[in-house]
């Protein structure tokens, strides 16, 4: 069959040249549409339903709002896992979905389940959908700065709130803006109690005044001189003197009371819970740009950065932005790192073929068909939808020394079959397609079974299936491309290129140099071939030892460029010192002389996507140019010298790349490499758990650091109603708590209209009437019967200790203890870690600890491969029946893999590398690879044994051991060139990538690093172990030859039968 494609190919030339064109076309459309970003979206298919519940406290927000919405989302079909965030004023639910659910699907079921229980939370709480995004997607963030002192934190907050964001908001690609840090502008009414009870007036009459003052309304249309005019009745507030006019009563001689007698009406800040920092300068307004869901990172900030250009004019005198965190500079790093790479590999390869062939034109055939192969991947992964990021295009990186072996192999054959036979326009197209059947089916057995070998990377699932799919989709559609050329286009090529003088390979320099140095050790292979075999198998033994010395790790840090400090402070404390840490902390990390900008957030930014807490801060770095950085600088160093640098005590400093640590917050919620989850229902008990599992590890080899949540760290005022006391005044426990909520909480009763801007107008009692709890118990209340009673007579005032903030997993309440690891690989600390705690915590019944983090992906990685290496083992092993139809072939090139192994173990252990998913797929990658390096030695084998099976026949003699010998050395010796050349060319792809340190190198040298050791010892079982197990094997079968050889018709087939 295959042999029958290469005819055809030959015969319809002009046809296949004229694809060749078309895909070469297709391709450059491809290469220039597809979406580009550093690393592929990771993110797990998830929903947030953000519910603001303003003033309430953690476990009222806790048992009213989050633990209603979390129960019913666990019903959400596909959901499999809901984690429920409960803050002072904010309830987060995230409902995280399995693999391949589409998001708007998910989006419409969470919707439809929202709806079920919309009657059970309390009234004017109102559930809503986070943005079409996730954490990820932080792609972009600035700060609003002006340096001439003109506009104030609130004024800021306006031009970023109600202008800025809804321009950006217009991009194309961005889902939303949140606002960080400033301060929202509000009307505030501060009503004196004192007066409210001579004048025996309620907090709710003065909210209804309120109300009833800031409002418009129409009164249709009226007719005049021909001409419709609308009615149109204004009202809205927007001056304090509006507020004051409104009216209260009218007293008995007519004389009007206002809001203005009773209340100090004046401008001040809301409330917030969230702070920006720029530089340890102070308060600075800032934003945050969040892609999409699939949407293309790249070109989403450039979109943004043009709408920025041409927004500037349009602020403010003095006003500028800054950027203080663009993910396009990693995106165009890593792709300009890989580009390279490619280009390298190109060029090292067509040398390469060039050097051993001393034939230009021969080298055009590579020349052409490569970058159609490449093209060829482009244009499926466009179709496809995969963006072109560090795995993608890695993916064709590692593949680009395999996909010219059969080209090589083929143009190879037809410069020996010329050395013997002249070629001329007659005969051309004859020779190149008896060259081209010879190898043929061999090679696009061996180019196929690299593809398939790749397909156990498509069972991964979760992370290191989304983060390593790409890499296999692209690997195996180049391979699968380079097949298919292979026996299409380049026998069209070669046809059309190999022509002219060509050199005689025993003049070829260089082809002498390698048969010199091959022959002494081809002999003793030969001469000893049960010594070498035996030698193979003490290789593949020795590799015990470097593996029992190879640590575990989920994936290597990527190297992104910049830097997010995340310490997280104690809980409990107050909104102003956790700022005063914050500019602290950014004074001193500027100080580095390697930081650009430092943008500080305390507390949670504006958006559905950022559930932090007031005691969690999180800085982003932006780090110089690497040419501006300091002599011997590098990313440890940096980090190590921020490490000293923020030294403040009672905080406890992480240090993580900011793409990386939003994965991984999305993925486990766990914001650390290590994480423990502990479950049960008394956060009091989950703390105690944690505080203890704290002291374990704190004492652990590799603990850099270790932090249990005190979920209990808050401090209550707790103000318990006396039922019985209430009861005598005619008051319910709701009364008494709309004086709490609106008098001491302050409530929004209203909002004013500026233009298209919108502040709240907030109603509450003086500060100095509830600053402590003794003031409290003198707020008086007004009863039904118009008394006016202290609060101290209806309820309880003390101080309590509870939550501060209380998180949930599949409505269990959860606690977390973050553990940060340095110096030590992670599979042998959690092991470590695993132990300690078992022997030193205790757990109650009905409490559990899980291990997290990256952590969770290795061992699912470790499942998934217990089913998957034998898979692929499986699957090689029927290709190669497939192509060679005998058992002892098969077994002598599935030979190749252990040995190919050991050479990766231990060229890991030389270079320290960790066994981590890149890795894995590396030894994936190199199975393939090995696999096609011994089938062409078999080929050629074969071929000179059956070559000489022809003429012991025609001769009518029998074979003997000297021909058996003769054969390997004409197999194995007289074809070392096509062997060493695909070799050359595999080893020629891997190199660059092993030597390079641009962004992104650290994933792609931990997939070449098992292909360059394994390929080393897979190339010395090819040049020697196979042709001594080949002697063994003709050896013992000579006799059986010899009595086929005997009989009146002897069996002579090729070694490779093509299925016809």
């Amino acid at each position: 069959m295959i042999a029958a494609i290469i005819r055809a190919s030959i015969a319809n030339r002009v046809i296949m040249l004229a694809i060749a064109a078309m895909i070469a076309v297709a391709g450059i459309w491809a290469i220039r549409e597809t979406p580009v970003d550093a690393i592929p979206d990771l993110s797990d298919v998830q929903v947030i339903v953000r519910t603001p519940y303003a003033g309430q406290a953690p476990q009222v927000v806790e048992d009213q709002v989050t633990f209603p919405i979390a129960t019913a989302m666990l019903a959400v079909p596909g959901a499999s896992d809901v984690r429920g965030f409960s803050f002072f004023g904010d309830s987060y639910v995230y409902i995280v979905f399995e693999d391949g659910t589409d998001l708007y699907w998910a989006r419409t079921r969470v919707l439809e389940y929202l709806g079920q229980i919309a009657a059970n939370l309390p009234e004017d709480v109102s559930p809503q959908l986070g943005p079409d995004a996730t954490g990820v997607g932080w792609i972009y963030q600035y700060a609003l700065i002006d340096r001439t002192g003109n506009h104030d934190l609130a004024q800021l907050r306006a031009l970023q709130d109600w202008f800025l964001k809804y321009e950006l908001q217009t991009v194309d690609g961005v889902s939303e803006v949140a606002t960080i840090g400033g301060m929202v502008k509000q009307y505030q009414v501060v009503v004196d109690p004192n007066k409210l009870r001579a004048y025996d007036i309620t907090l709710a009459q003065i909210r209804g005044a309120i109300q009833a003052a800031n409002r418009e309304t129409g009164g249709s249309v009226i007719e005049m001189g021909e001409a419709e005019f609308m009615v149109r009745s204004t009202g809205y507030v927007d001056e304090l003197a509006d507020l004051a006019k409104a009216p209260l009563m009218v007293n008995d001689r007519g004389a009007p009371l206002t809001l203005g007698d009773v209340a100090d009406i004046r401008l001040g800040p809301e409330m917030r819970r969230g702070v920006g920092e720029f530089g340890g300068e102070g308060d600075a307004v800032g934003g945050v740009v969040i892609l999409r869901w699939g949407g293309n990172a790249l070109a989403a900030i450039k979109a943004v950065e043009a709408r920025i250009g041409e927004l500037r004019s349009s602020l403010p005198e003095g006003v500028e932005i800054v950027t203080t965190y663009d993910r396009s500079g990693v995106i165009e790093r890593a792709i300009d790192n890989l580009q390279t790479k490619l280009t390298e590999e190109f060029i090292v390869v067509v040398l390469v073929c060039a050097a051993f062939l001393l034939h230009l034109r021969s080298s055009l055939v590579i020349l052409f068909s490569l970058p159609l192969g490449i093209a060829a991947a482009f244009i499926i992964m466009k179709l496809q939808g995969v963006n072109a990021n560090i795995m993608s295009l890695g993916g064709i990186a590692i593949a680009i020394g395999a996909m010219v072996d059969a080209a090589i192999v083929m143009i190879e054959a037809m410069h020996r079959r010329l050395e013997h036979e002249k070629l001329t326009a007659e005969n051309r197209w004859r020779i190149v397609g008896e060259c081209a059947s010879e190898v043929g089916p061999a090679l696009f057995f061996s180019l196929a079974i690299i593809t398939v070998s790749f397909l156990p990377v498509f069972v991964l699932e979760s992370q290191e299936g989304r983060l390593f799919k790409p890499l296999a989709f692209t690997k195996t559609y180049a391979m699968a491309a380079a097949a298919i050329l292979s026996i299409t286009l380049v026998p069209v090529l070669m046809g059309y290129f190999v022509r002219g003088r060509i050199l005689a390979e025993n003049k070829n320099p260089l082809n002498r140099i390698v048969i010199w140095l091959y022959r002494p050790f081809l002999d003793a292979a030969v001469a000893w071939p049960w010594a070498t075999t035996i030698l193979a198998g003490v290789l593949v033994a020795s590799m015990w030892w470097p593996l029992q010395r190879i640590g575990t790790e989920f994936m290597p840090a990527l190297n992104e460029g910049d830097f997010l400090y995340m310490p997280t402070l104690y809980p409990g404390v107050s909104i102003g010192k956790a700022r005063e840490v914050l500019q602290q902390s950014d004074r001193l990390i500027a100080t580095v002389p390697e930081v650009k900008t430092v943008h500080g957030k305390l507390g949670r930014a504006d958006t559905a996507t950022d559930p932090a807490p007031l005691t969690m801060i999180e800085t982003t770095i932006q780090l110089k140019p690497r040419a501006e950085w300091r002599e011997g600088m590098t990313m440890d160093r940096i980090r190590d010298e921020l490490d000293q640098a923020v030294q403040i005590p009672g905080v406890t400093n992480v240090w993580i790349q900011p793409i990386k640590n939003r994965i991984d917050m999305l993925a486990t919620g766990i914001k650390t490499p290590v994480g423990v989850k502990i479950t049960g229902a008394d956060l009091g008990v989950i703390e105690k758990i944690g505080i203890e599992v704290e002291n374990a590890v704190a004492g652990i080899d590799g603990t850099a650091s270790a932090y249990a949540e005190r979920p209990v760290g808050g401090r209550f005022i707790e103000i318990d109603v006396d039922r019985e006391a209430a009861a005598r005044f005619m008051m319910s426990v709701r009364d008494i708590q709309d004086v709490v909520q609106t008098a001491i909480g302050g409530m929004q009763v209203s909002e004013s209209v500026e233009g298209l801007e919108r502040f709240p107008i907030n109603l509450r009692y003086p500060q100095d009437w509830r600053n402590s709890p003794e003031r409290l118990r003198e707020l008086p209340v007004v009863t039904p019967s118009g008394a006016h009673i202290p609060l101290g007579a209806l309820a309880e005032v003390s101080v309590v200790d509870g939550p501060g903030m209380i998180r949930s997993e599949n409505a269990r309440r959860t606690g977390f203890v973050f553990i940060d690891i340095t110096g030590r690989d992670l599979g042998g600390y959690v092991d470590e870690a695993r132990r300690t705690v078992a022997e030193k915590v205790q757990l109650p019944p009905g409490y559990s600890i899980a291990w997290s983090g990256q952590y969770e992906y290795i061992e699912r990685m470790q499942e998934r491969l217990k089913l998957v290496a034998p898979a692929t083992l499986l699957i090689i092993t029927l290709m190669l029946f497939m192509a060679f139809n005998r058992v002892i072939e098969v077994g002598i090139i599935l030979a190749a893999l252990p040995v190919a192994l050991a050479g990766g173990v231990w060229f890991l252990w030389y270079l320290d590398f960790d066994m981590s998913v890149a890795v894995i797929v590396g030894f994936i990658a190199l199975a393939g690879v090995a696999v096609e390096t011994a089938i062409v030695m078999l080929l050629y084998l074969n071929l000179a044994w059956e070559k000489r099976k022809k003429l012991a026949a025609a001769e009518v003699r029998s074979l003997t051991v000297v021909d058996v010998e003769e054969v390997v050395f004409e197999g194995a010796l007289l074809r070392v060139r096509p062997k060493v050349m695909t070799v050359a060319t595999i080893f020629a792809g891997l190199i660059p990538i092993m030597y390079g340190d641009g962004t992104g190198s650290e994933i792609m040298q931990r997939i070449a690093a098992p292909m360059v050791g394994g390929m080393a010892t897979a190339t010395l079982l090819t040049l020697f172990v196979i042709p001594a197990i080949f002697t063994i094997w003709k050896r013992l079968a000579l006799s059986r030859v010899n009595r086929e050889l005997s009989t009146a018709t002897p069996d002579i087939k090729g070694a490779v039968q093509p299925a016809e």
